[in-house]
């Protein structure tokens, strides 16, 4: 049973993952009246729920259209505000909210071509999700991106600017007040936003709330009746008005009642009303939370030991995603007794099927042995059944399961990693003998497996590194994480991810007191914040990470660490810090015996020296270059270093010497193989020439260079 099959009476998808999609809008967007070119259609990331069979809550439905079409409190003069019409939708979990939003979008829909964007604010243990994910993920799903770690104000400034001048409509799902909601609202009139939570949103002006109670009797017993069928209904009307006022209209209470009704063919609508009104409540059960609690309990205590506890294990998945692989390592079952489970949680109303088409691989030719369909535990039943963890479960078997889970998710990111390499490479053979559950058939398999669980597993290193140590099983959950997505996405895409990740790393370092792991996080996330541009930051990055690697004598970390400094000072154009600071690195090369980052080092601070003019300092340092690449044979590198000495001999006012040392750079490319080389050699030779006025050599110098440059362009 889907959350989609019953309308007004849909088991609330209040989702136990902050995410963000988009689906688009029915039709195309129409041209601007200002004559630009009309925005496209913002793509699909997954499917929205089908509301065909929705049930009751027209009078709800006739409000808020209304509320849109009313004067808000800042239109003037019948202008259009500056902000967002926000509609709020209120009403504890259980009670159909959702679905009367997704039913409310639908409507609206075809008024707002640039699709529905959907977000979900509270993670699933109701922790508020982070605003700044949330933006970053709704960017995504406009097609926009933003630097890796921005900070949230910068995702939320970028989110509005990206709505503005389109039509879309904006979905809050479970929102835990206005402070989540208000760094989202876009600053455009056109776009619409339909937001979903328990109270108001105090603190956001000319918002209304549209609050839910129990659906009304005919549209509950509608309920009941697609799931235990129209018979039993009919010949007790009375007492399925009883069910449904047991359950307090809510829907998620009639969904699990009328499942438990249609798994018992030989009961009655009077056996389901006494069993309900049998289960015993605690004392200090709130009224409201009543109804609820018995249909769950209902159906909790009709399970067989084992699946119940899978149920309870399954409050331990990440992001709120379960599949087969993860109950099943949860539980220590097999992966085929976690499949007919969960297909049975689906059909008792537990669980909900996380997405329709979104385990769909585009051009499989089969079924995926690793991919399994996922699911969700309903937000709304997901702190009863993590209270029975609690009641049940001792926390050494939590900890046991948690560690399963974790050791199944490093083997499945080992294999999606080895889709990504060639097929004859180690890792690639490497796969063939895993149990075939584990095994990807087809590098786009892999990736579609990585992309739409990728939520779930940035949540699974979020555990693993909780209250942990970076014990041995927490570092290969890691960095199977940060490979997989390198090997699938690319140092570009990534980025984002790899740097929650190190931030990740850093505060358990920081927390544990792990010197060398604090290092090499600090590295990290300073290498990305100088692709940021955010020198400033990577400079305080870089000084940390010299710090602790200098504190354990990680002559590794240390190297990194102060030639990422001169790299910076770089980038500022601070000539002189970046020289002292290669210097720095320089020495410990040399102390080493690291001849060949010591030749790169020669270079680097001989650059750095020209640009500040000290030209004789330059040459020596290249020179030192030319004469360690000579020593360690690698011609190439000789030959750049030299034609290196011959530009600061031209920018000293040297331009027989330059002219000099560039022919010799010349001979050392040729020897090496190194046509480009050659060819920019043979360019600059020419413009000396040019310099010394000898315009017929210079003439025969450019054209074999442009000719080599036409030889050897990509």
């Amino acid at each position: 049973m889907t959350d989609q099959a019953v309308g007004g009476g849909h088991l609330p998808s209040e989702a136990a993952e902050a995410s963000a999609t988009t689906a688009p809008g029915p039709r195309a967007a129409a041209p601007r009246q200002d004559g630009a070119a009309a925005r496209p259609t913002v793509p699909a990331t997954a499917a929205a729920p089908s509301t065909g069979q929705f049930a009751g809550r027209r009078r709800e439905l006739k409000a808020l259209h209304a509320d849109i079409a009313r004067a808000g409190l800042d239109t003037l003069s019948g202008r259009k505000g500056a902000r967002s019409r926000v509609l709020l939708i209120a009403g504890r979990p259980g009670s159909g909210r959702t679905a009367l939003a997704e039913e409310l979008l639908k409507e609206l829909a075809g008024d707002h071509p640039d699709g529905v964007l959907r977000a979900t604010l509270t993670g699933p243990d109701g922790e508020p999700a982070d605003t700044g994910r949330t933006a970053r993920e709704l960017l995504a799903a406009l097609g926009a991106g933003a630097p890796a770690g921005a900070p949230e104000d910068e995702l939320a400034e970028r989110l509005r600017e990206e709505l503005t001048g389109r039509r879309a409509l904006l979905f809050l799902d479970d929102a835990p007040g206005a402070d989540q909601v208000e760094p989202l609202l876009p600053d455009a009139p056109d776009c619409l936003v339909v937001v979903v939570a328990q109270g108001p949103l105090t603190g956001i002006p000319d918002v209304r709330p549209c609050a839910l109670g129990g659906l009304d009797s005919a549209a509950g017993v509608a309920v009941l009746a697609r799931y235990a069928g129209p018979t039993r209904i009919t010949v007790d009307p009375r007492t399925a008005d009883g069910v449904v006022e047991e359950c307090g209209g809510q829907p998620a209470a009639l969904v699990l009642a009328g499942a438990w009704l249609s798994a018992r063919p030989m009961s009655s609508v009077a056996d389901l009303c006494q069993a309900l009104h049998a289960v015993p409540l605690p004392p200090d059960l709130p009224t409201g939370a009543r109804p609820l609690f018995r249909a769950f309990r209902l159906a909790y205590d009709a399970l067989p030991p084992p699946a119940a506890r899978i149920l309870r294990l399954i409050t331990l998945a990440p992001g709120g995603l379960v599949d087969a692989h993860i109950a099943s390592a949860l539980a220590g079952c097999s992966v085929a007794t976690a499949v007919t489970t969960l297909g049975e949680f689906v059909a008792l109303g537990l669980l909900r099927p996380a997405a329709a088409e979104d385990d769909e691989v585009p051009g499989a030719r089969a079924p995926d042995a690793a991919l399994y369909p996922p699911y969700r535990l309903p937000g709304c039943l997901h702190p009863l059944a993590r209270e029975l963890l609690t009641e049940h479960e001792r926390p050494a078997d939590v900890q046991l399961a948690r560690a399963r889970m974790l050791e199944r998710t490093v083997r499945l990111l080992q294999s999606c990693r080895a889709m990504g390499e060639p097929a004859d490479s180690p890792a690639r053979q490497k796969t063939a003998g895993l149990p075939r559950p584990l095994r990807f058939g087809s590098r786009e398999a892999a990736a579609h497996w990585l992309h739409s669980r990728r939520g779930a597993l940035l949540d699974a290193a979020r555990i693993a590194v909780a209250d942990g140590e970076l014990d041995t099983l927490d570092r290969r959950l890691m960095a199977a994480l940060t490979r997989t997505l390198l090997a699938h996405q690319g140092a570009e895409a990534a980025a984002p991810d790899l740097y929650a990740l190190h931030g990740l790393v850093l505060r358990v370092a920081e927390r544990r007191g792990l010197p060398r792991e604090r290092a090499a996080a600090l590295l990290n996330l300073g290498d990305l914040d100088g692709q940021a541009g955010r020198t400033a930051q990577a400079l305080t990055r870089y000084r940390g990470a010299l710090e602790a690697a200098r504190s354990v004598k990680d002559p590794v970390a240390t190297g990194r660490a102060l030639e990422s400094l001169g790299g910076t000072y770089t980038e500022l154009g601070d000539w002189q810090r970046a020289a002292d600071w290669y210097g720095r690195a320089l020495e410990l090369r040399l102390a080493r015996g690291e001849s060949g980052d010591a030749a790169r080092l020669h270079g680097r601070i001989g650059s750095a020296l020209a640009h500040t003019g000290r030209w004789s300092e330059a040459l020596k340092a290249w020179r030192a270059a030319v004469g360690t690449y000579r020593r360690l044979g690698e011609v190439a590198g000789q030959a750049r270093a030299t034609g290196e000495v011959a530009r600061v001999q031209e920018y000293a006012g040297r331009p027989e010497d330059a002219l000099r040392t560039c022919l010799e750079a010349l001979d050392i490319a040729r020897r090496a193989g190194d046509g480009r080389l050659e060819a920019a050699l043979q360019l600059r030779i020419a413009d000396t020439l040019d310099r010394l006025g000898d315009p017929a050599a210079a003439g025969l110098h450019r054209a074999v260079g442009e000719r080599l440059l036409g030889d050897h362009s990509e």
